[in-house]
Order: structure tokens, then C-alpha cells, then sequence
């Protein structure tokens, strides 16, 4: 498919999204902006799915465990399912408390002008990133557009410095907590199984205990992070759960102890019985790894959808909320329509325009296998576990390009010390 096609299927996308803009309220006074604001919002879920997406999937795929195709397919099923089963009801529509609401002067069109600017701005940035093949935080992204806006419209006085040191702060924290984590997971496996003179015997031992550390850490992630929106119908169901508006972080932690215990009880056997078929080669030992590989793409997509695309449409649901009341709003629902603009249309990038960061992610920053991988995506899960219970701000896109930083340099030390 070339890029001219690819082009012409994305803009046929943002057409049909301002026609459907246009249906709801492009008759009323200002509904034009809402169209306008429409065809930035898909402009910006395409380009989400084109440069964020790959931090999911690029692992799996550098390390052979997916196909680009089976990637796509994967992660353009799970990202919109995230967004559309388990996304937010509701969004901060300043960004992470960056600016003032009173920057806009409770003037809503003022407003509206700055959050189509954030949209876009960022939906640029995003796009410019893709071509450069360099993997950027979408949150980030648009947490700098609206800023941009918030200064234009009130001036430097109206930003909380404060958040925007925590949110530069994490530009260091996320990619070094990342590598030392992924570094740590690869260390374990080559010292417990590759280095062991009866592989296949450490292997039938380790390998349950890391794939029920894995899925526990999912588990615990997809908890805090995707289980937000339906946590009150959850609650509602099972009434010896604490009755919290969103799930606490001991449940989030119960929830993964027990779901590492039944996958080990389900993994050993399994593991087991395809041993018995291995040579014992460090290649034979890989394959243990490719079924866990595609389980974590799935599921770090579906945590992804469920928590970025409300970030990456805010500003979207911000400019319907202003027109709608002829309000500033500090929170603003999402509209269904909105959460699809930006599930369908993260599922569209990715399909058109992802192989080229996937690659990247995947092959072009250090040689992968699937227990490299498997170490990065471990990586992922866990810091952001982390992360949120020391109330870091971290970014999955930077945890993903550090955990794959750090499982090169340990390849490169482990290397250098075998030739010395």
C-alpha cells in the first residue's frame, strides 16, 4: 500500500468523523468549530496509533513472537476495546492542572479556540515524530499543547510550574526505572536458565515463576489502569469489595497475587509437557517465551486504550462540553462518539502508518529475542505499577524505550565481560 493511498484512507476518516460532527451541531451557532475540533481529534487518535501504539507491540514484533500484521491486528482490537469497554466516563479538561481555568476568562469560545490549538499542535507534533521514527509520549504531547494554548490565552503567570517540573521529571525517572527493571528480569533468566548447564531443567522451574510474575503485574496494571470507568458496576456485584469509586491499590494488588497463582498452577504443566520436545538450545528456550509475548501486546494495548485515548481526546470532549453548556468546565464527559473517534481512530493509524515505529521499537534501537522482549514488557507493567503507587508521573512510551535501552546495555556488559 503506498503512501499516497494511506493518505487518502486517513483523510476519508476525518472526513466521515466532521460529517458526523456536523450532524449533531453544525446547525447551531459555533458548530463549525466542532467539526473543526472533530477533524483534529481524529487527526490526532490516527496519529496515537501511528508513533504511541508501537511501545505495545514493537517488543513481540522485533523478537519474531508476532508478525507486524498479527501486531496490528492485535492492538487495533485491544486499543479500541480499552477505549470503548473500560475509558472514562469523564476528563480533566486542563490537562493534568498544567494551567488556570481562569487563563480562558470563563470565555468559552476563547477556550474552544485553545483547545482545537492543543489538538492540533499536538496531532502535529505526533506526526512529525512518526517520520522521524521517534517513539514520543502522546500524554505528554498534548499536555504541552495545552499548555501552549493556556499561555496564548492568560500568559506564562496562569502554569503550575510545579506539575510541569513533576511532568519533566518523569522524562528521567520513566526511562532509567524502566531499564533497570527490564535489565534486571533478562538478568534472571540469562544467570537461572541460559547459563545453567541443564537448561531445559532451570527452564521447566523459572519460566512458570516469571510468566506468573508477568501476569500478576497485568493483572495489578490492568486493575488500576483499565478497570477505572467499570469499577462501580464491579463493586455493585460483588459487595465484599471495598466500596471505592475506583480500585484501590491493595485490591489491584490481591487481584494480581491471585491471578499469579492460578497462572502458575495453569502454566507449569504446560511448560512442562513442551520441554520434553526441546533440544536445550538457547533458541529452543525462546519459544517459552512467544505465548506470554502475545498476552502482554494484548493486554498492555487494552490498558492503553483505556487510559491514553480519554488523555488524547480530551481537548476534543472539552471543545463539545464548551458548546454545549457555553461553559468552561474544569471536568467534561466524554460523548460515545468522541471515545470512538478515538478508538477507531488509533485503530486506522496503527493499520496505516505503525509498522514504521514498530519497526523501530522493535529492531532498530538493539537486537531483540522473545526473552529480551519478554524482560521489556515485564518492564512495562511493573514500573507503571510502581509509578502509580509512589504517585510518580511516568510515560509508558519512555518506560518502553528505557526498558529496551536496558536490556542492550546489559547485552552489551554481559557480552564484554565473555570476551575479557
Amino acid at each position: 500500500m503506498n503512501n499516497t493511498f494511506k493518505m487518502i484512507l486517513g483523510a476519508g476518516f476525518a472526513i466521515a468523523v466532521a460529517f458526523y460532527a456536523n450532524s449533531i451541531m453544525g446547525q447551531t451557532a459555533h458548530g463549525g468549530f466542532l467539526v473543526l475540533a472533530a477533524v483534529f481529534g481524529a487527526y490526532m487518535a490516527m496519529n496515537i496509533g501511528a508513533n504511541d501504539v508501537a511501545n505495545n507491540v514493537g517488543p513481540a514484533v522485533g523478537s519474531g513472537a508476532l508478525t507486524i500484521g498479527g501486531a496490528i491486528l492485535i492492538a487495533s482490537i485491544f486499543e479500541a476495546s480499552g477505549a470503548l469497554i473500560a475509558g472514562g466516563d469523564v476528563v480533566g479538561t486542563i490537562k493534568k492542572g498544567i494551567i488556570s481555568p481562569d487563563a480562558f476568562g470563563n470565555d468559552p469560545m476563547l477556550f474552544v479556540y485553545g483547545m482545537s490549538a492543543a489538538l492540533l499542535a499536538a496531532a502535529l507534533w505526533l506526526n512529525l515524530a512518526t517520520w522521524l521514527k521517534a517513539p514520543v509520549s502522546t500524554t505528554h504531547s498534548i499536555v504541552g499543547g495545552v499548555l501552549g494554548g493556556g499561555i496564548a490565552a492568560g500568559g506564562f503567570a496562569i502554569v503550575s510550574w510545579g506539575t510541569m517540573g513533576k511532568i519533566a521529571a518523569s522524562w528521567i525517572i520513566s526511562p532509567v526505572l524502566g531499564g533497570v527493571i527490564a535489565a534486571i528480569f533478562l538478568y534472571i533468566i540469562k544467570s537461572q536458565i541460559i547459563y545453567k548447564e541443564d537448561k531445559l531443567t532451570a527452564a521447566k522451574k523459572i519460566v512458570p515463576i516469571l510468566v506468573a510474575i508477568m501476569a500478576g503485574a497485568f493483572i495489578t496494571y490492568l486493575t488500576l489502569k483499565g478497570l477505572k470507568k467499570v469499577w462501580p458496576v464491579i463493586v455493585e456485584t460483588l459487595s465484599f469489595l471495598p466500596q471505592t469509586k475506583k480500585p484501590t491499590f491493595m485490591v489491584a494488588l490481591i487481584f494480581g497475587g491471585i491471578g499469579a497463582v492460578i497462572t502458575y498452577f495453569i502454566v507449569k504443566p504446560r511448560i512442562v509437557k513442551t520441554i520434553i520436545s526441546l533440544d536445550g538450545s538457547r533458541a529452543s528456550i525462546n519459544v517459552l517465551f512467544t505465548i506470554p509475548l502475545i498476552f502482554a501486546a494484548a493486554l498492555l494495548s487494552f490498558a492503553h486504550g483505556a487510559n491514553d485515548v480519554a488523555n488524547a481526546v480530551g481537548p476534543l470532549a472539552a471543545v463539545n462540553d464548551a458548546l454545549t453548556s457555553l461553559a468552561v468546565s474544569e471536568k467534561a464527559a466524554i460523548p460515545l462518539w468522541v471515545m470512538v473517534v478515538g478508538g477507531v481512530g488509533i485503530s486506522v493509524g496503527l493499520a496505516l502508518f505503525g509498522p514504521r515505529l514498530i519497526k523501530t521499537v522493535g529492531s532498530e534501537i538493539t537486537e531483540l529475542d522473545q526473552m529480551r522482549a519478554f524482560s521489556i514488557m515485564m518492564a512495562a507493567a511493573i514500573t507503571v505499577v510502581i509509578a502509580s503507587q509512589l504517585g510518580l508521573p511516568v510515560s509508558s512510551t519512555h518506560i518502553a524505550v528505557g526498558a529496551i535501552f536496558g536490556v542492550g546495555f546489559l547485552r552489551e556488559w554481559i557480552d564484554s565481560k565473555d570476551m575479557s
